[in-house]
């Protein structure tokens, strides 16, 4: 499997709808503290969106709400890894894309059989609170060597001056949050990135 090397990341279909029709074909929807009829709605327009531009959403953790409204693809954290119905994903046909920040989970992980796997931190983030330190760019190296054919997505801290070092160290995608839905300029910062990773595609 392939990943388009620009991996957005946003918590609202409104974002979507927004940045999606400038060119990006990957995306995740990543909503936390939400009702179900308040995600099931998101779930809805950011499909429709996504459908009509020809982009690949991915649902971040609710993988039952994925399930039940026909998406293709979920993206479970380690701690949703161990509540998560795995049976239940594949046999819906939803590919798997998990998050990992030390070998331990990145054995967790692959015995899991994913689709691809994310590191992170690469660098500080301002997203969240992580108790991972950085992992840095050698062990992005490392992690590719690990995990072979599967692609890998790096994340955390990264910007397009910092592209070309996520993907010289291994990298197959580069996931982005806050360089983009906290830049002043969203539209023109997702383009920049659309025309940054255009190479690695």
């Amino acid at each position: 499997m392939k990943l388009d090397p620009f991996y957005l990341i946003v918590d609202s279909a409104d974002w979507i709808e927004r940045l999606v029709p400038l060119g990006v074909k990957l995306v995740q929807l990543r909503m936390k503290d939400v009702s179900d009829e308040v995600l099931r709605a998101h779930v809805r327009r950011s499909k429709a969106a996504c459908a009509a531009h020809g982009c690949q959403l991915i649902i971040n953790d609710f993988w039952q709400v994925a399930i039940e409204e026909g998406c293709d693809f979920i993206h479970l954290g380690q701690e949703d890894l161990g509540l998560a119905d795995l049976a239940a994903i594949r046999a819906a046909g939803l590919k798997l894309g998990l998050s990992t920040h030390d070998e331990a989970e990145l054995e967790t992980a692959l015995a899991a059989k994913p689709d691809y796997v994310a590191l992170g931190p690469v660098w500080p983030t301002i997203l969240k609170q992580m108790k991972w330190a950085p992992q840095g760019l050698p062990r992005l190296k490392d992690w590719k060597h690990k995990v072979g054919h599967l692609p890998l997505v790096a994340i955390g801290g990264v910007t397009v001056e910092r592209l070309a070092d996520v993907f010289a160290h291994g990298a197959d995608s580069a996931a982005v949050v806050t360089d983009i839905t906290r830049n002043a300029d969203p539209e023109g910062r997702t383009r920049a990135w659309i025309e940054a990773t255009r190479r690695f595609s």
